[in-house]
Protein backbone atom coordinates (compact mmCIF):
# COMPACT_ATOMS: atom_id res chain seq x y z
CA UNK A 1 0.00 0.00 0.00
CA UNK A 2 2.94 2.60 0.84
CA UNK A 3 4.69 1.54 -2.34
CA UNK A 4 0.93 2.32 -4.39
CA UNK A 5 0.73 5.34 -2.59
CA UNK A 6 4.27 6.63 -3.29
CA UNK A 7 4.02 5.96 -6.95
CA UNK A 8 0.59 7.53 -7.18
CA UNK A 9 1.24 10.62 -5.19
CA UNK A 10 5.16 11.61 -6.65
CA UNK A 11 3.08 11.38 -10.45
CA UNK A 12 1.91 14.72 -9.57
CA UNK A 13 2.55 18.09 -10.95
CA UNK A 14 2.59 18.52 -7.02
CA UNK A 15 5.52 16.74 -6.41
CA UNK A 16 7.25 17.40 -10.14
CA UNK A 17 7.22 21.58 -9.40
CA UNK A 18 8.82 20.91 -5.22
CA UNK A 19 11.56 18.56 -6.91
CA UNK A 20 12.66 20.28 -10.06
CA UNK A 21 12.45 23.79 -8.12
CA UNK A 22 16.04 23.38 -7.19
CA UNK A 23 17.39 22.17 -10.54
CA UNK A 24 15.40 25.04 -12.24
CA UNK A 25 17.61 27.63 -9.24
CA UNK A 26 20.44 25.52 -10.19
CA UNK A 27 19.98 27.09 -13.88
CA UNK A 28 19.30 30.30 -13.35
CA UNK A 29 22.35 30.76 -10.93
CA UNK A 30 24.59 29.52 -13.10
CA UNK A 31 23.17 31.59 -16.18
CA UNK A 32 23.97 34.67 -13.66
CA UNK A 33 27.73 33.25 -13.29
CA UNK A 34 28.17 32.72 -16.73
CA UNK A 35 29.59 35.68 -19.20
CA UNK A 36 27.28 37.34 -21.46
CA UNK A 37 29.10 36.00 -24.84
CA UNK A 38 28.97 32.58 -23.74
CA UNK A 39 25.05 32.72 -23.24
CA UNK A 40 24.94 31.51 -27.01
CA UNK A 41 27.02 28.65 -26.60
CA UNK A 42 23.67 27.24 -24.11
CA UNK A 43 20.79 27.77 -26.92
CA UNK A 44 19.45 24.48 -28.25
CA UNK A 45 16.55 23.45 -30.42
CA UNK A 46 14.07 23.85 -27.23
CA UNK A 47 16.05 26.77 -26.14
CA UNK A 48 15.38 28.45 -29.71
CA UNK A 49 11.89 27.40 -29.97
CA UNK A 50 10.81 28.43 -26.61
CA UNK A 51 12.27 31.73 -27.42
CA UNK A 52 10.44 32.08 -30.18
CA UNK A 53 6.90 31.39 -28.82
CA UNK A 54 7.75 33.82 -26.19
CA UNK A 55 9.20 36.63 -28.68
CA UNK A 56 5.50 36.05 -29.87
CA UNK A 57 4.19 37.44 -26.69
CA UNK A 58 6.61 39.96 -26.06
CA UNK A 59 8.29 38.00 -23.69
CA UNK A 60 12.37 38.10 -24.25
CA UNK A 61 15.24 38.37 -22.75
CA UNK A 62 18.10 35.64 -21.36
CA UNK A 63 15.33 34.88 -18.33
CA UNK A 64 12.30 34.87 -20.19
CA UNK A 65 11.62 31.10 -19.86
CA UNK A 66 12.53 30.74 -16.71
CA UNK A 67 10.47 33.33 -15.37
CA UNK A 68 7.30 31.25 -17.87
CA UNK A 69 8.12 27.85 -16.41
CA UNK A 70 8.06 28.91 -13.01
CA UNK A 71 4.68 30.77 -13.08
CA UNK A 72 3.49 28.01 -15.20
CA UNK A 73 4.17 25.70 -12.30
CA UNK A 74 3.22 27.88 -9.67
CA UNK A 75 -0.05 27.71 -11.23
CA UNK A 76 0.24 23.67 -11.81
CA UNK A 77 0.99 24.00 -7.81
CA UNK A 78 -2.01 25.93 -6.67
CA UNK A 79 -4.73 24.40 -8.80
CA UNK A 80 -3.52 20.93 -7.78
CA UNK A 81 -3.14 22.10 -3.81
CA UNK A 82 -7.29 22.84 -4.12
CA UNK A 83 -7.82 19.10 -5.11
CA UNK A 84 -5.38 17.75 -2.11
CA UNK A 85 -7.15 16.46 0.80
CA UNK A 86 -3.50 17.04 2.41
CA UNK A 87 -1.03 19.12 0.91
CA UNK A 88 1.94 18.11 3.10
CA UNK A 89 4.75 17.02 0.95
CA UNK A 90 6.74 14.51 2.10
CA UNK A 91 10.52 14.50 2.38
CA UNK A 92 11.22 11.24 2.34
CA UNK A 93 9.39 10.74 -1.13
CA UNK A 94 11.17 13.46 -2.82
CA UNK A 95 14.61 11.90 -1.87
CA UNK A 96 13.04 8.44 -3.27
CA UNK A 97 12.73 10.24 -6.47
CA UNK A 98 15.84 11.56 -6.79
CA UNK A 99 17.35 7.97 -6.31
CA UNK A 100 14.81 6.47 -8.85
CA UNK A 101 15.99 8.95 -11.28
CA UNK A 102 19.11 7.98 -10.96
CA UNK A 103 18.25 4.44 -11.87
CA UNK A 104 16.47 5.53 -14.68
CA UNK A 105 19.60 7.37 -15.78
CA UNK A 106 21.83 4.57 -15.82
CA UNK A 107 19.42 2.33 -17.52
CA UNK A 108 19.31 4.98 -20.24
CA UNK A 109 23.14 4.84 -19.66
CA UNK A 110 23.04 1.06 -19.89
CA UNK A 111 20.85 1.36 -22.83
CA UNK A 112 22.88 3.56 -25.18
CA UNK A 113 26.61 2.90 -23.68
CA UNK A 114 27.79 2.85 -27.32
CA UNK A 115 26.87 5.96 -28.14
CA UNK A 116 26.38 7.61 -24.99
CA UNK A 117 27.32 11.41 -26.32
CA UNK A 118 25.00 11.99 -28.86
CA UNK A 119 22.18 13.30 -26.23
CA UNK A 120 24.50 15.52 -24.93
CA UNK A 121 25.34 18.00 -27.29
CA UNK A 122 28.85 19.55 -25.31
CA UNK A 123 29.32 22.83 -27.23
CA UNK A 124 32.23 23.96 -24.92
CA UNK A 125 35.34 22.87 -23.32
CA UNK A 126 34.43 25.13 -20.17
CA UNK A 127 33.32 22.75 -17.43
CA UNK A 128 30.70 25.51 -16.05
CA UNK A 129 29.36 25.66 -18.84
CA UNK A 130 28.78 21.81 -19.73
CA UNK A 131 26.81 21.66 -16.05
CA UNK A 132 24.47 24.65 -17.03
CA UNK A 133 23.99 23.06 -20.38
CA UNK A 134 23.23 19.76 -19.03
CA UNK A 135 20.71 20.89 -16.30
CA UNK A 136 19.00 23.59 -18.64
CA UNK A 137 18.71 20.36 -21.23
CA UNK A 138 16.51 18.53 -18.43
CA UNK A 139 14.83 21.22 -17.32
CA UNK A 140 13.51 22.83 -20.64
CA UNK A 141 14.13 20.48 -23.28
CA UNK A 142 11.36 17.75 -20.94
CA UNK A 143 9.25 20.72 -20.34
CA UNK A 144 8.52 21.32 -23.96
CA UNK A 145 9.09 17.64 -25.95
CA UNK A 146 7.66 16.18 -23.25
CA UNK A 147 4.89 18.16 -21.30
CA UNK A 148 3.89 20.68 -24.14
CA UNK A 149 4.19 18.56 -27.19
CA UNK A 150 3.38 15.00 -26.07
CA UNK A 151 0.06 16.49 -24.03
CA UNK A 152 -0.74 18.78 -27.16
CA UNK A 153 -0.40 15.44 -29.41
CA UNK A 154 -2.19 13.22 -27.39
CA UNK A 155 -4.93 15.89 -26.94
CA UNK A 156 -5.62 16.46 -30.59
CA UNK A 157 -5.24 12.62 -31.36
CA UNK A 158 -7.74 12.21 -28.71
CA UNK A 159 -10.08 15.00 -29.91
CA UNK A 160 -9.76 14.07 -34.05
CA UNK A 161 -9.30 10.30 -34.04
CA UNK A 162 -10.77 9.12 -30.85
CA UNK A 163 -8.14 6.95 -29.89
CA UNK A 164 -7.70 5.64 -26.65
CA UNK A 165 -4.97 6.11 -24.02
CA UNK A 166 -2.80 4.06 -24.99
CA UNK A 167 -2.26 5.07 -28.61
CA UNK A 168 -2.53 8.35 -28.40
CA UNK A 169 0.29 8.19 -25.80
CA UNK A 170 2.43 5.94 -28.08
CA UNK A 171 2.03 8.43 -31.13
CA UNK A 172 2.34 11.24 -29.24
CA UNK A 173 5.81 10.16 -27.89
CA UNK A 174 7.14 9.18 -31.11
CA UNK A 175 5.97 12.68 -32.73
CA UNK A 176 7.72 14.22 -29.98
CA UNK A 177 10.50 12.09 -29.94
CA UNK A 178 11.40 12.47 -33.49
CA UNK A 179 10.94 16.45 -33.42
CA UNK A 180 13.29 16.36 -30.02
CA UNK A 181 15.76 14.76 -32.20
CA UNK A 182 15.69 17.09 -35.14
CA UNK A 183 15.88 20.29 -33.06
CA UNK A 184 19.25 19.64 -32.15
CA UNK A 185 20.22 20.09 -35.60
CA UNK A 186 18.70 23.63 -36.14
CA UNK A 187 19.91 27.23 -35.43
CA UNK A 188 23.31 28.76 -35.88
CA UNK A 189 24.93 26.51 -33.06
CA UNK A 190 22.82 23.48 -34.60
CA UNK A 191 24.68 20.47 -35.57
CA UNK A 192 25.41 18.57 -38.56
CA UNK A 193 22.26 16.50 -39.47
CA UNK A 194 23.07 13.22 -39.24
CA UNK A 195 20.72 9.63 -39.20
CA UNK A 196 22.84 8.06 -36.46
CA UNK A 197 22.41 11.00 -34.11
CA UNK A 198 18.89 11.34 -35.15
CA UNK A 199 18.02 7.80 -34.04
CA UNK A 200 19.95 7.79 -31.39
CA UNK A 201 18.30 10.94 -29.87
CA UNK A 202 15.05 9.68 -31.31
CA UNK A 203 15.46 6.51 -29.36
CA UNK A 204 16.53 8.49 -26.28
CA UNK A 205 13.24 10.90 -26.54
CA UNK A 206 10.90 8.07 -26.63
CA UNK A 207 12.58 6.55 -23.54
CA UNK A 208 12.31 9.77 -21.45
CA UNK A 209 8.87 10.42 -23.43
CA UNK A 210 7.41 6.68 -21.88
CA UNK A 211 9.18 7.72 -18.19
CA UNK A 212 7.39 11.26 -18.38
CA UNK A 213 3.66 9.23 -19.53
CA UNK A 214 4.54 6.88 -16.38
CA UNK A 215 6.08 8.92 -13.73
CA UNK A 216 5.87 12.30 -14.25
CA UNK A 217 7.67 15.22 -15.57
CA UNK A 218 10.20 16.14 -12.51
CA UNK A 219 11.75 12.26 -12.69
CA UNK A 220 11.79 13.06 -16.57
CA UNK A 221 13.69 15.94 -15.99
CA UNK A 222 15.99 14.67 -13.63
CA UNK A 223 17.02 11.53 -15.12
CA UNK A 224 17.82 13.68 -18.35
CA UNK A 225 19.64 15.96 -16.37
CA UNK A 226 22.00 12.91 -14.37
CA UNK A 227 22.33 11.79 -17.72
CA UNK A 228 24.27 14.40 -18.53
CA UNK A 229 26.15 14.60 -15.75
CA UNK A 230 27.41 11.43 -16.19
CA UNK A 231 28.15 11.78 -19.75
CA UNK A 232 30.21 15.06 -18.40
CA UNK A 233 31.99 13.29 -15.37
CA UNK A 234 32.96 10.35 -18.33
CA UNK A 235 34.11 12.54 -20.97
CA UNK A 236 36.35 14.79 -18.33
CA UNK A 237 37.88 12.08 -15.53
CA UNK A 238 38.36 10.34 -19.13
CA UNK A 239 40.31 13.26 -21.46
Amino acid sequence: MKSESYWTITNTPLYSFIFTLPLLLVYELGLFAISSNDLPLLRNGADVLMRQILEMFGIVGTYGFGGTFLVGFIIAFIRQKKELEASQIKGEYLLTMLFESIGWALILMLAMIRAPEYLMATKDERLLQQVVLAVGAGIYEEFVFRVILITGFASVLGLVFQWGKIGKNTVSILLASAMFSGFHFLGPFGEQPSLDLFLVRLFAGTFLGALYILRGFGIAAYTHTIYDLIVLIKFTTSS
